[in-house]
């Protein structure tokens, strides 16, 4: 299709590896294949996608799917009708510790203590970032320190920070820890200023993350420029798993500076899964459609979450949380995945306790 022929969009995106599929899709084609031309926004933080996505300077965004639900519920910041269209992956996170930190974990554990009894015998409380106070690092990085014996919402100071600004932090001492997507857990390492504790898909085997957002006006107006996008965005995401040789050249793209402008093999380290890693903690962008598929049983432990610290009052009816359907496009994902031919998943969701 000619360029003057083509819907553009103005998409934004953060430096991180889960930004992937929108960056496949554009250097593909698989825009321009289906009447679109996507002009992706390289964005200094999670805080700057919410903010030009409400205000209408991009039409749709690489987002944490919590971030969505949080603005929908206007926790913190402002409130606005969003729409999710579709996953972009599943696991693919870290949480970091300065090295003094990791070693006294280590210790700890061998001795039979916990994180909890390292930190308050600390002379101060431990600073941990997160990347969105209400986004899905903040809450990988709360479940950890919980199952470590550590209340988040006390005994630590949590801040928020960009993800590719958090190895630098932890370098200079300002932080003890964080939670962010990779590659920034390989940097910390690459650096040597931290090690990584845990990754999220052993805390959640195939745990939902980003996902591909607008706001709900330009989902309702322009529903068959929206089934265009999420029909593009899902072929890319198909496309990376398909072959481990795809994510090596998507890695050569995102290395490029307006991308995420790391190394390259630093990214294929994160890309490709390590030997022996079980196939469902790795980074996956499609597995099946699973990856992708919206899952309103996801939001709901999203919601959970918000409840379990504190943020949303809880449930008083069981119709409380129906509005999820709203956010969750799945009628629009299922017209996409008809579109590629691709065998939908009986659910969505994964699902985990607590």
């Amino acid at each position: 299709m000619a360029g003057a022929d083509l819907r553009t969009l103005d998409v934004g995106f953060m430096p991180l590896l889960d930004a992937a599929p929108l960056v496949a899709a554009v250097r593909l084609g698989m825009d321009r294949v289906r009447g679109l031309q996507l002009r992706l926004h390289r964005q200094a933080s999670w805080a700057a996608v919410r903010d030009r996505l409400l205000s209408g300077e991009l039409d749709a965004a690489h987002a944490m799917s919590a971030m969505v639900l949080g603005v929908q519920t206007g926790i913190g910041g402002p409130r606005a009708d969003l729409a999710i269209l579709t996953g972009l992956n599943r696991n693919g996170q870290a949480i970091v510790l300065s090295g003094a930190l990791a070693d006294a974990l280590e210790q700890a554990t061998a001795t039979g203590q916990s994180l909890g009894a390292v930190l308050r015998a600390l002379p101060r409380r431990a600073v941990f970032a997160q990347t969105f106070p209400t986004g899905t690092h903040a809450l990988w990085l709360y479940r950890w320190l919980a199952l470590q014996g550590v209340e988040p919402m006390r005994d630590i100071e949590a801040v928020s920070l960009p993800p590719s600004e958090m190895p630098q932090a932890l370098a200079a001492g300002l932080l003890d820890g964080y939670c962010a997507g990779e590659p920034w857990g390989e940097q910390g390492e690459a650096l040597g200023v931290g090690r990584r504790v845990a990754r999220t898909g052993q805390l959640w085997p195939g745990h939902p993350e980003k996902v591909l957002a607008c706001r709900r006006d330009f989902a309702e107006l322009e529903p068959e420029v929206v089934v265009a996008l999420t029909t593009a965005v899902l072929d890319a995401c198909r496309w990376l798993d398909a072959d481990p040789a795809h994510r090596l050249r998507v890695a050569e793209w995102l290395a490029e500076p307006d991308c995420i402008g790391l190394p390259v093999e630093r990214l294929a380290a994160c890309l490709l899964p390590r030997e022996g890693e079980p196939a469902g903690q790795c980074l996956q962008f499609h597995a099946g459609g699973l990856a992708n598929m919206p899952s309103v049983d996801d939001g709901r432990w999203f919601l959970g979450q918000f409840r379990r610290w504190g943020w949303l009052p809880p449930v008083v009816s069981s119709a409380d949380d129906d509005w999820l359907a709203e956010v969750y496009r799945l009628d629009d994902w299922r017209k996409a995945a008809d579109a590629l031919g691709i065998v939908q998943p009986k659910e969505g969701g994964v699902g985990i306790e607590g």
